[in-house]
C-alpha cells in the first residue's frame, strides 16, 4: 500500500550565498520562530535572521540574530569551508 509521508523527518536542502565578506545566507523556505536579540558572531557560528534564514559565519559580525548553535570545527576549517564560493547544507531532522 502507499505509505503515508513524514515530511516533518525530511532533510532540509539549503542554496546558501555568500554575503558580505563573512557569512553564507540561505532561505529556509519558511518562517521560524525566533528571538532576535543584538549579539556578536564569530566564525562558525549559526543563527537564524529574519525568521527565515539561516546563516553561517567564517567572520565576525554585529546584528540581530537568533542563535541556534556552532560548528564543531576549527577557525581555518570553517573559512576553508565557506569562503570559497556559494555552498549547499543539508539539515537532518
Amino acid at each position: 500500500g502507499d505509505e503515508m509521508k513524514d515530511v516533518s523527518k525530511e532533510d532540509i536542502v539549503v542554496l546558501m550565498s555568500m554575503y558580505g565578506d563573512f557569512e553564507q545566507v540561505g532561505s529556509l523556505g519558511k518562517k521560524y520562530l525566533s528571538d532576535d536579540k543584538q549579539i556578536m558572531v564569530d566564525s562558525g557560528d549559526i543563527v537564524l535572521y529574519n525568521n527565515s534564514n539561516i546563516v553561517l559565519f567564517y567572520a565576525s559580525n554585529a546584528w540581530s540574530y537568533t542563535r541556534l548553535g556552532k560548528m564543531d570545527l576549527s577557525k581555518n576549517e570553517v573559512v576553508d569551508l565557506l569562503s570559497n564560493g556559494n555552498i549547499t547544507i543539508r539539515i537532518s531532522r
